[in-house]
């Protein structure tokens, strides 16, 4: 009896594992069923809040259009335009609300005078909401325009962040201005000049300007704050490794960041120098590119590419060493508070990146 009684016990609770695994399977079944459907409607609702943002946006080009239109036929000083103006916000703003106000409608005028024609790929981008074009429309430079539309669509910008690029001179910083895209040709890729800037502003770590020689601890803000790095460092970049060892024969070397660039194709080293850049801290780089070149890169790569992120550099050092001359060695300065765009005017003048305003 003691056996049989055993037996049925053994059987109950065989029988009871088997429905709990049944039950486990079920809700997972049905907890994926749950998540399926509740990214369908996310993913509908982001769709159906990108087409509305971008029909209104197209709203706003097409206000300021007839507002131009009206004033003398397109003129864009009209005698009577800030009448015209003042009237069309007072008679639609009881049925519209404050959103068709004076300074808006201006801002729309401004909207269709900057990019007169809709077609065209760069100037209305889904992506971007009114706030963005109302930031990129006060930069003067087409190109730079251009350029700040492009990245804060491909790189999904916040408008806080697109203004952060823009207030830090981030398309005036690169080397040399991103080439613009032949839609009809196949993509030729970027010169590293285009991608990489001088001087980076990384402001965002939180350290003070004057915070003394501690290399490991920038590098250490740096990888505390990744994502905001890689936003400054710009388009295309990935990060590998940090403090990554390259051993020969005779010793070991330690390279303090390692970043992918797969628009470029290729490795690209970055040395952090808490100091004014020195001959031999160009020697050193060098000697990195080769190693990592000898030992790392695999045959698909393009050659890698080193960067030397100092606090201040001489241009007679820089004129007289390899980095005049090679297509593979960059020293950028780099500051840790954000300059005031007259600053960084000024700094980007005296390289004649930009070219100073005429003396009236």
């Amino acid at each position: 009896m003691a056996k049989c009684a055993t037996t049925s016990k053994d059987k109950s609770k065989a029988k009871q594992r088997k429905l709990e695994r049944t039950d486990s399977v079920a809700n997972t079944t049905s907890q994926r069923f749950f998540d399926d459907v509740r990214n369908i409607l996310r993913q509908a609702r982001q769709k159906a809040y990108a087409a509305v943002n971008f029909l209104m946006v197209e709203a706003y080009w097409k206000i300021g259009q007839r507002i131009v239109e009206e004033e003398q036929g397109g003129s864009r000083r009209a005698k009577y335009g800030r009448d015209l103006i003042r009237d069309l916000a007072r008679q639609l703003g009881d049925e519209f609300g404050s959103g068709l106000s004076v300074a808006n409608l201006k801002n729309f005028r401004q909207f269709y005078l900057t990019y007169p024609v809709l077609g065209k790929s760069y100037a209305l981008r889904s992506e971007l909401t009114w706030t963005h074009y109302r930031l990129v429309m006060r930069v003067e430079n087409e190109a730079a325009r251009n350029y700040y539309i492009q990245e804060a669509a491909d790189h999904s910008w916040s408008s806080r962040e697109l203004e952060r690029q823009i207030a830090s001179l981030s398309y005036e910083r690169l080397l040399m201005a991103p080439k613009a895209k032949k839609s009809k040709k196949p993509a030729v890729p970027p010169a590293p000049q285009e991608l990489i800037k001088d001087p980076y502003v990384m402001e965002f770590l939180g350290l003070p300007e004057d915070s003394g020689r501690d290399e490991r601890g920038l590098e250490q803000a740096i990888v505390d704050r990744l994502r905001d790095f890689l936003m400054e460092m710009g388009r295309g970049f990935s990060f590998v490794a940090r403090q990554m060892r390259v051993s020969t024969e005779t010793g070991h070397f330690h390279i303090d960041l390692v970043f992918y660039n797969y628009l470029l194709k290729c490795f690209v080293l970055i040395d952090l120098k808490t100091r004014k850049l020195k001959h031999e801290d160009i020697g050193q780089m060098d000697m990195y590119v080769r190693m990592f070149d000898d030992l790392k890169r695999s045959p698909d790569d393009n050659p890698t590419l080193g960067i030397i992120l100092c606090t201040d550099k001489d241009d007679t050092i820089v004129r007289y060493s390899v980095l005049s001359e090679s297509r593979r060695l960059f020293a950028s300065k780099y500051r840790l508070v954000l300059p005031s765009e007259e600053e960084l005017r000024a700094e980007l003048e005296r390289r004649h990146i930009l070219t100073p305003p005429e003396k009236t």
